[in-house]
């Protein structure tokens, strides 16, 4: 069967935009399922739900970090092979992709053995207690035997999204999606693996996802090729690679960073439930933030291409359509988080004590959610420009410099307690949002006003 390709260099801006977009909202979608179904049958465990959801809670960082690597290979290599196809240059473009493939592989070995040596005391480093970390160990020792093949699916899709291929990058990502949600409540449940039996669900699905992604990037259908011979390390593709994917990196990075200081706070100042608490306000989080990854994330190739074929003028259109889907999407998602708080929290966990403290920080933490739709379409578009040191700069700015201080310090004011860890989010979010998005507009739409001969 034909798999549907977009092209780039032709059509409307928007109509290309959208045939990418949507099939990679609906990955994003069941890329999220992954984790969050694992968390709506974790926290339905009988007797030990609420303390086993903490548990697995604790082991987002260390998930995060892992995701942080695919994004610096795949979100690093993925627009560069898009500009080099926008100059026609597909040669040079795959051996970006087989330098991008070489690191993930590589990487992920790294990660799984550092991992299993020292999980215990990092996970204690994170907040774990007596009572959350058999449920917190127990998961990740087996998440962590999976690292490869997250590294091959999450990092090498983008790869196929950017050869216009929307359709296929969304099936990679279904299959597994599909796989983990049928295989949880069997280990879960049926074999009472408890968390154990998420985390081997979880790692069988990554592997099909993995294979199917390598079965297409080395067959007949893709434009750009997987071949061994573009796998040997060239230095100047890995700095490049490197240089442009470490702004995602650290997004994820400081991600990772965040949730750690979080839960360390909250355990001073709340103890589990607050951490609990948290893992719920991450996974809605995770839920809302959804399309606009997906809009970003669609756009992004439709942006590179052009920026490399000199099509200036549909660079402009595509941010614009950017900016208004992405403001109007975050402005309604935050509406609707305001009037039904909980049924949000309810997906995860039916404890009273856990939806009772839930609704009120839930309140806090998304207050003024549309800001974040700033802060996503400056990023972007730095990144699908190949803006490197201005994509790095305010992923910094806005987790590492504002969340983490913020985090340690607003609890100590007037008595807010676990409110400051809350509020920290809104606020990175109005400081970070705004100042990533204007200087987007100040240093890249001037430069897009003149076509390329």
């Amino acid at each position: 069967m034909q798999a549907h390709q977009t092209d780039f260099s032709s059509g409307n801006v928007y109509r290309n935009i959208i045939e990418v977009a949507v099939p990679m909202i609906l990955a994003q979608l069941l890329n999220l399922l992954y984790n969050v179904v694992d968390r709506i049958y974790i926290g339905r465990i009988p007797e030990v739900g609420t303390t086993a959801l903490t548990g697995v809670g604790l082991c987002f960082p260390i998930i995060s970090l892992i995701t942080a690597f695919t994004y610096l290979y795949g979100n690093g290599g993925a627009p560069l092979c898009s500009m080099e196809r926008g100059k026609g240059n597909d040669k040079e473009a795959e051996h970006l992709m087989g330098n991008a493939f070489t690191l993930l592989i590589g990487t992920g070995i790294v990660l799984t053995i550092i991992g299993l040596i020292f999980y215990k005391p990092i996970l204690y480093l994170f907040g774990a207690s007596d009572d959350t970390f058999p449920y917190a160990g127990s998961y990740i020792r087996i998440y962590l035997l999976g690292t490869v093949f997250v590294m091959v699916s999450v990092g090498m899709n983008p790869f196929i999204n950017s050869q216009g291929f929307g359709n296929t990058g969304m099936i990679s990502v279904l299959i597994g999606a599909v796989l983990n949600i049928i295989l949880d409540p069997m280990f879960i449940f049926v074999l009472n693996l408890g968390v154990r039996g998420a985390a081997i669900a979880t790692i069988i699905s990554q592997f099909c996802s993995a294979v199917w992604v390598l079965v297409f990037l080395t067959g007949k259908r893709a434009v750009l090729h997987l071949k061994w011979s573009c796998m040997w390390l060239q230095w100047k593709r890995v700095l490049r690679i490197i240089s442009l994917g470490v702004s995602s990196f650290i997004m994820a990075f400081t991600n990772s960073l965040v949730q750690v200081v979080c839960n360390a706070t909250l355990q001073v100042y709340g103890g589990d439930i607050y951490v609990g608490v948290m893992t719920v306000l991450n996974s809605v989080r995770d839920i809302c933030t959804l399309p606009v990854m997906g809009i970003t994330n669609g756009a992004s190739p439709v942006m590179s291409f052009n920026y490399g074929e000199g099509a200036y003028e549909k660079v402009r259109k595509a941010i614009r359509f950017l900016t208004i889907l992405c403001v109007t999407y975050t402005f309604a998602a935050w509406g609707t988080l305001r009037l039904f708080p909980e049924p949000f929290i309810r997906i995860f966990n039916h404890s009273p004590e856990l939806i009772a403290k839930g609704v009120p920080a839930l309140h806090i933490y998304f207050f003024g959610f549309c800001f974040m739709a700033l802060q996503f379409t400056g990023q972007s578009v730095f990144l699908a420009l190949g803006k490197a040191k201005k994509a790095t700069f305010f992923s910094l700015l806005r987790k590492a410099f504002i969340v983490v201080p913020l985090t340690i310090l607003l609890p100590k004011i007037g008595n807010l307690g676990v409110d400051g860890v809350f509020w920290a989010e809104p606020i990175s979010n109005l400081i970070g949002g705004c100042a990533s998005f204007f200087t987007m507009c100040a240093t890249v739409l001037p430069e897009l006003k003149h076509e390329k001969a």
